[in-house]
């Protein structure tokens, strides 16, 4: 199989075939065409890399044979031939997706160029929509670790939300997984071929994230030195995901809120809004439902966001699929690494098992690469590899826990903490996250089960029902 790109020349007259294909025939594998109807025969069983398209011809011109190409066609290049340079005629082609025009007659250097480039261009298409498909082969809900009731409910909500355009609010605990949810979501959507963007809103500066939602107009504030384009309208067509929505400030909430009404953004400094088409999935560890009690969040957005939630289990409550993911995380973090996939010790397994995970997802796979980084190249890693603060008995049973006081490993206030991070997590997850039941199923008050959650750093995600 040749290496040399194809090119298929489509004129009207024999004499500018003939002197294209012999000006390429060096360089790529030329085809000739006398009319748009043969152009589009050809494609039809045919690929190329690059198309030369006469805009004069009998029959269908060159415009609408540029049309019907792109209606079928959007990764191949075409370089339209013109005998007159018209601005119109031009404006018009690069509209329909034209790469490039060349006016007759031809220098022969710039027609090498311009085929180079456009070869360049479509080939760069063609990679990039080849990863594009495989980031989303990975992202689909085949390809997630999840075999438990509560993430198999998570899949059936994906799959129903995906192909529509319906706001998405992911509700969960930091490290559950929020961000590959949003992924997949996008990705099984009719939108993967567009961009998905995304945000942390917590990690950037109340005064900045304005403009890095919106962009701005150059010089609307000091250091504005020159237009930028916002994550909205980066999204445009495609999907945005706001993760950690609940730190965002009341009157960035205001301007969110119109985007989802309008579907109209402004750039800081900007004189007039201008229309996007973007999908928001929003995510948060944070109960908004108390967040508006507070006045820290409006009620009105709260309902624009969660027109379809996802809640996110933490990993204490699926711990069926703990060995999967322990499997799952070995098998890639070995590829990433570079290294081959290494068994585990049996009790190194029962140990992790055990272990209550309060970082989720997260905290096993940070867990799992450090275990493979740092046991060297031994084929079993022992017990003895594991991370000290893991290794400290979290999730073991209550005479353990008793032991590892008494043995001075472990403080008594340390076993104290876990053992009520254990059972109010367990009420919660029975209460389905109502820390008004939660707090009657332990015999105290609501006010003193926030007070705990927050000391031992227990989220409570928006799950209340």
């Amino acid at each position: 199989m040749s290496a040399k790109p194809v090119v298929l020349i489509v004129d009207d007259e024999a004499g500018v075939r003939e002197s294209l294909r012999m000006v390429l025939k060096d360089s790529a594998e030329p085809v000739t065409v006398s009319s748009g109807e043969a152009a589009l025969e050809w494609l039809a069983t045919n690929h190329c890399d690059l198309i030369f398209l006469d805009v004069l011809m009998q029959g269908i011109d060159g415009l609408e044979t540029l049309e019907r190409i792109r209606a079928k066609n959007t990764r191949v290049a075409v370089v339209m031939l013109t005998a007159t340079k018209t601005i119109k005629t031009a404006v018009t082609a690069m509209k329909l997706g034209a790469f490039d025009y060349l006016t007759k007659p031809f220098d022969i250097d710039e027609l090498r160029l311009v085929a180079q480039r456009a070869c360049e261009h479509s080939q760069l298409k063609h990679e990039v929509e080849e990863l594009r498909e495989a980031v989303g082969q990975r992202y689909r809900i085949e390809n997630i670790v999840g075999e438990s009731p509560e993430m198999q409910a998570v899949f059936r909500t994906i799959k129903a939300v995906a192909a529509t355009k319906s706001t998405v609010l992911v509700i969960g605990e930091s490290g559950t997984g929020k961000e590959l949810i949003a992924r997949s979501i996008h990705y099984q959507s009719p939108r993967a071929g567009k961009p998905l963007i995304t945000l942390n809103c917590a990690a950037i500066p109340d005064n900045l994230l304005e403009s890095e939602l919106f962009g701005h107009e150059r010089g609307s504030f000091t250091d504005a030195v020159d237009k930028k384009i916002g994550r909205f309208e980066a999204a445009d067509g495609g999907t945005i995901f706001l993760d950690e929505i609940g730190e965002m400030s009341p009157g960035l909430q205001a301007k969110l809120l119109r985007v989802l009404e309008e579907g109209e953004i402004q750039r800081v400094g900007a004189a007039k809004p201008q229309h996007v088409d973007v999908r928001v999935v929003a995510a948060t560890n944070r109960n908004l439902v108390d967040a508006i009690g507070e006045g820290r969040f409006r009620k009105d957005l709260y309902y624009r966001l969660n027109v379809v939630s996802v809640e996110l289990p933490p990993l204490r409550a699926r711990r069926g699929d703990l060995p999967h993911l322990i499997r799952h995380m070995i098998e890639r973090k070995s590829q990433e690494l570079g290294t081959r996939t290494r068994e585990l010790a049996p009790a190194l397994v029962d140990r992790l098992l055990a272990h209550h995970w309060p970082g989720n997802v997260r905290e096993l796979e940070n867990v799992i690469e450090r275990l493979l980084v740092l046991s060297g190249g031994a084929p079993v890693i022992g017990l003895d590899q594991l991370p000290g603060d893991l290794d400290s008995g979290v999730g073991e049973s209550g005479e353990d826990a008793r032991q590892a006081v008494l043995r001075g490993t472990k403080s008594l206030a340390d076993a104290v903490d876990e053992f009520e991070r254990d059972i109010i997590g367990e009420a919660l997850q029975q209460t389905y996250f109502n820390q008004t039941r939660a707090a009657e199923l332990l015999g105290t008050t609501r006010r003193i089960l926030k007070y705990r959650m927050d000391k031992l750093g227990l989220d409570c995600p928006d799950m209340a029902r």
